[in-house]
Formats: structure tokens, sequence, C-alpha cells
């Protein structure tokens, strides 16, 4: 196989052939850095590379195979982080100024695992400023681009590792998901994403937005890669407060068992006025696909919907407002010098912080404010509790749930930045899942005007076993992983 053919393997792919020594960890990531600097002028996808660590981590990963050692899935082969995964010796910013050269001295959890596991870094990818955001224009350094379209965004928050893995800039990527921002940049990218139960990923080394939400989850080229990615990743660690106790594991095994018999319920609030016709019609087939292979779906209502995004702009904020206090020029990161504290506190973080991530933050400050919070946080989170009630009721007649994961395909870029409710709406099919706590998994399901759609299968807590047998019992069935596109072409 030719160098240029190289970056488009799944890791699957990948691994076998570094198995049978039809290819070296060294060689394979030194392609996956030659279409780097081929196509990243272009799409913009990493912050920052990592070219010397990666061929270091490769080279050991050679030596190891070389001395005979029994190596997991997932050695030797080429990856990138979100730039809020925290990675010891190497910068992580958030795509913020108020974090400019910041270097960690810990390794993010999800991360030391993937090392321990042989993985080989890349590099840190562009984000929306500390994931606010659902285009990946937030960022305060650059700006990246959708492979199928470079006139259109990625997606957001982790706009950067879904357009590094649908560029064949990386075989797979881990982002972070707090109100959508793995499963719609996977959607957008044509790439599969997962967001976890809550707890079953640790969140510790991951900069926290909204700690109640927020999960690490994969971006990978097909369901049999981001099995093997949950199966180095998830399983609970004492530095994570909020990690779900026991084992986890065992889902790339999983995936064969087929969806004979598996209920699945069609939220018809998901498909209400806003979804595109060629995204709509794309998911019944989807659906229509899994009904051929067995599986049962039924139309079900989920009222509450129509609520989520309201709530989640106020819960997500307020919870940021929190967690950004931090960053305020006394430990890390920029400093303003100014005539005393107080003048420093305000000048770094004017200066530090972006439009976006001031806005959250002020709207934050003013629910938990005194007279308001009963008004706003308080109600939100009564809501909150009948959403993950509804969820609860309908699983309790359905295995899975089938929606589209965005209402429409990729938008222009520019599109949307200068009106954030509009922007906000990108959000509303993925937004109930964060607020309950369950998990989701976005899986390619055809075009919509040569653009990619999404179909999300959202499941009840610690369903992913299922969530990802499904997602892969329709990825066979209907011809494979999506094809990625091999031109990235100037917009």
């Amino acid at each position: 196989m030719t160098a240029r053919a190289l970056h488009q393997l799944t890791a699957g792919q990948a691994a076998a052939m570094l198995k049978g020594w039809e290819l070296s960890a060294e060689e394979l990531t030194s392609a996956l850095l030659a279409r780097i600097a081929a196509v990243e002028p272009v799409v913009g996808a990493y912050l920052r590379t990592t070219a010397e660590l990666a061929l270091s981590q490769a080279r050991k990963v050679d030596e190891s195979r070389r001395a005979g050692a029994d190596l997991p899935v997932l050695a030797g082969i080429p990856c990138a982080l979100k730039d809020n995964l925290s990675t010891s010796g190497v910068p992580t910013t958030c795509c913020s100024r108020i974090l400019a050269g910041y270097v960690p001295p810990y390794d993010a959890t999800a991360w030391s695992r993937l090392k321990s596991a042989g993985a080989v870094l890349c590099g840190k990818t562009n984000m929306d400023e500390f994931a606010m955001g659902s285009s990946c224009e937030n960022s305060a350094f650059k700006r990246t681009r959708n492979p199928w379209d470079t006139r259109l965004v990625p997606g957001g928050s982790s706009g950067g590792s879904a357009a590094a893995v649908a560029a064949g800039e990386a075989l797979y990527a881990l982002g972070s998901d707090t109100g959508g921002s793995v499963r719609q940049p996977a959607a957008f990218c044509g790439v599969v994403g997962l967001k976890p139960t809550y707890g079953l990923v640790s969140r510790y080394g991951l900069v926290a937005f909204g700690s109640s939400l927020d999960q690490i989850g994969p971006l990978t080229r097909d369901v049999t890669d981001c099995a093997h990615v949950m199966d180095a990743i998830a399983g609970h660690d004492s530095l994570d407060a909020t990690s779900l106790p026991g084992q986890a594991g065992g889902y790339a095994s999983g995936l064969a068992g087929g969806v004979k018999g598996l209920r699945i319920g069609v939220p018809r609030e998901y498909f209400a006025e806003g979804v595109q016709p060629g995204v709509e019609a794309a998911v019944k087939r989807a659906i229509g696909v899994l009904v051929e292979q067995g599986a049962v779906a039924e139309e079900c209502s989920l009222p509450h919907t129509g609520y989520a995004l309201d709530v989640y702009y106020v819960i997500a904020p307020a919870e940021a407002s929190a967690n950004l206090a931090r960053f305020d020029g006394v430990r890390y990161g920029l400093r303003l010098a100014a005539g005393d504290h107080e003048g420093m506190y305000r000048a770094t973080r004017q200066t530090g912080f972006g439009p976006e991530v001031k806005r959250r933050i002020m709207i934050g400050t003013y629910v938990l404010s005194a007279g308001y919070y009963d008004a706003y946080y308080l109600r939100a989170q009564k809501v909150r509790t009948l959403v993950a009630r509804e969820f609860a009721e309908a699983f309790a007649r359905f295995d899975v749930l089938a929606c589209p994961t965005t209402p429409t395909t990729a938008f222009p870029v520019g599109d949307k930045a200068g009106d954030p409710l509009a922007m906000y709406l990108s959000d509303v099919c993925t937004v109930p899942v964060n607020l309950a706590g369950v998990p989701a998994l976005s899986v390619p399901c055809g075009l919509a005007g040569g653009l990619p759609v999404g179909l999300q299968l959202i499941g009840p807590a610690l369903s992913e076993r299922t969530l990802l047998r499904a997602a892969y019992t329709y990825e066979q069935a209907s011809g494979g992983p999506l094809s990625l596109p091999e031109e990235v072409k100037a917009p």
C-alpha cells in the first residue's frame, strides 16, 4: 500500500497491518504526518502538531513488537486530542488567549490510558474556545473548515477533532461533549461520534466547561474503531469523583450480535419544523434499514424536548461561570499588569476571554445571582429532572431512540457567527441527552445535497454496547462506513 493511501485506513485496518508486519508504526505515522502537511493549510484541524513526539512513540511501539510483545489494538495508531484535554509537556490552551502558553504537569486520564495502550499523538486539535460553540469559529487562534467542503464549518466544539479524522489527518481523535460537541461535528464531517454515559469515561484532566454535562468521547472512521477506543478509555477512575464504579469494556467484542427484536422509538419532536427534508429522509431511510435487519420501530413522544435547549442555556453557562472563575491571571496563563489585584483580574479576563465565553459567563453569573437563582437556575434544574424522567419512561418501552443528530447539514462559515441564537439551535437534537446523562452515538447515514447526515441513536445509561451494536449493524447493512473525501480543496 502506498504512503498516499495509508491515511485512508481505519484504525482497525491499520492495526491488522501493523500486527502482520505489513507496515511499521513509524511508516504509518510518517504517512499521517505527510498528510497533515499536505491538507492542514486548508483544513486547519490542528492547533499544534507533535511530530517528534509522534515518531518517538511510534518507534517505541515498533521496538516492543520486534521484542515479541502482545500489544493492544491501538498500539502504533496515530491519533489527535482536543485542546481541552491535559497533556503533560504539551500545551493545553482550550483555544483561549487566557491559557496561552500553559503546559500541564499531568495527563488527562483518557489520554493516559491511550498512551498506555501505545497510542501515537499527532497533535492537539482546534476547538471553540473553552468548548463553547457549535462551529469551531470561536477559537482565539484559527478557524477550522469542513473537509467535505471548505466553505462550510466542521461543527463544534470538537470541530478540529472531527475534521482531522475526516481529512485523514488522524485515524481517530478524542473530543468532549457538553451539549453535542462530539456528535454534531461527527454528523457534519461524516464520521462516528459517541457521547458516553455521564461518568463512564473519566473527566480527570478535561478542562471543565459544565461539570454535570461534560463527557469525553471518541471520533472515528467507523463503528469498530469507536468500540476499540471506548475499550481503551472507559472505566472507573479514582481521580474523578463522578466516575462510575465497576469495570467497563467489551465494546468491540459485542458488535456482531445484530438487532433482531431491538425496539426503536422514533420521537416525533426530533422531526419537527427546522429539520431539513434531506436530513429527515436520510434518517428515516436509516431507521428503515434497521427494521429490515429485524428491529421494530414505533413513533413516540418526548414532549419536554422543546424546553431542553432553554434549560441547557441556563445550566451550562451557570456551571461555566463558576468553572472559569479560576482563570484570573494569578496562577497560570495570561496575566496583565494593573494598579491593583482587582484591576489585574479585570484586565486579564477582559483581554483573555473571547466574546462567546464572556457572553456565557455573564449569562451564568446572572442566573446564579441573588434574586434570580430561583427564577432561572433552580427552575431549570427542575425541568432537567423532567427531561431525564421522560427519557427513563421512554426506555421502559424502547431499547434505543433514533433521530437526526443535527437538524441540518453543515452550514457556511460565517453564516451564524453573528447570531448566537441561530447558532444555539444547531444543538437542539443533542442537548437533551447531556441533560439526562445518557449515552448517544452519531453514525453517518448517507448524504443530503452531497453533505453527510448523522443518525443519532440514544440509549439508557450504560447501554453503549447496544448503541454500538445497532450502529454497526446499520453500517454493515448499508455498505460499510461512509467514504471520506480524498481531495480537500481551498474555498
